[in-house]
């Protein structure tokens, strides 16, 4: 038998808040910054693959309060507080941190696993292709690179781009919460373009059948990291189902 929550219902609960405020402080943050002083947060604090002459542990957290452009942190703003309300109304504050925090990290994991058997792959057919370990080494090292005859330069971008575009956004625990959601309130309704009324379990599944379909295409110019948000929802589901074996959501 689950433990169920007692209290009120807050429309802006306490650790929604602080997470809408810290993710707005650090997006003015890396405006003010880059604009008085040139210095580009979202290198420094965005996640970087290990390897990466950029890459340092603590961005395993930054990242997820770091966005890429107003519209970024717009939609991932609005769905926290639209769907994390709920959640956090529905497990307590400090459940709900909990959650956030390691559907955002397991969506990390899982990005970084992608990109490294990506990056592996790609290096393979750079070798064979007549590039050696010290040539891709120095073309991560300057961020500039030389294309030999029979190599697809989108290959040998992509390879780099592994190791020095930064991964940002809070968008892998809100796809933890928008999974926690549909799994606590599948009968409720979503409404697309706020007009098309879709269950909350279908929207659910179907989303997330999109995100693995666009993070296998690995369509050209798609900057999206669809496998983080992929990643937030399976350790969502791996966690609230663990929580639920325990017969304890609610903290």
């Amino acid at each position: 038998m689950m433990q169920v929550r007692r209290g009120g219902f807050s429309l802006l609960p306490l650790v929604v808040k602080n997470l809408l405020i810290i993710n707005g402080l650090f997006f003015l943050a890396t405006i003010s910054f880059g604009s008085a002083f040139n210095l580009n947060l979202i290198k420094i604090l965005g996640l970087h693959m290990p390897g990466s002459p950029f890459f340092e542990p603590y961005q395993l957290v930054t990242h997820m309060f770091m966005h890429a452009s107003f519209s970024h942190i717009f939609f991932n703003m609005f769905a926290l507080w639209m769907f994390g309300t709920a959640i956090e109304n529905l497990m307590g504050p400090k459940r709900f941190l909990t959650y956030y925090l390691i559907t955002g990290f397991g969506a990390a994991f899982l990005h970084l696993g992608v990109s490294y058997i990506e990056m592996l792959n790609l290096r393979s057919e750079l070798l064979a292709a007549g590039y050696s370990m010290s040539d891709l080494q120095r073309f991560i090292d300057t961020g500039s690179y030389q294309v030999i005859s029979g190599v697809s330069e989108r290959d040998l971008v992509n390879y780099l781009a592994k190791f020095l575009v930064p991964t940002v956004g809070a968008s892998g625990a809100v796809f933890g919460i928008l999974l926690a959601f549909g799994m606590f309130f599948p009968n409720s309704y979503i409404y697309l373009f706020f007009a098309i009324p879709v269950k909350a379990k279908y929207f659910v599944m179907a989303y997330g059948a999109l995100e693995l379909f666009f993070g296998i295409a690995d369509r050209p110019g798609d900057n999206v990291a669809h496998f983080a948000h992929l990643g937030g929802m399976v350790f969502g589901f791996l966690l609230i189902y663990y929580w639920r074996r325990k017969g304890k959501i609610y903290y």
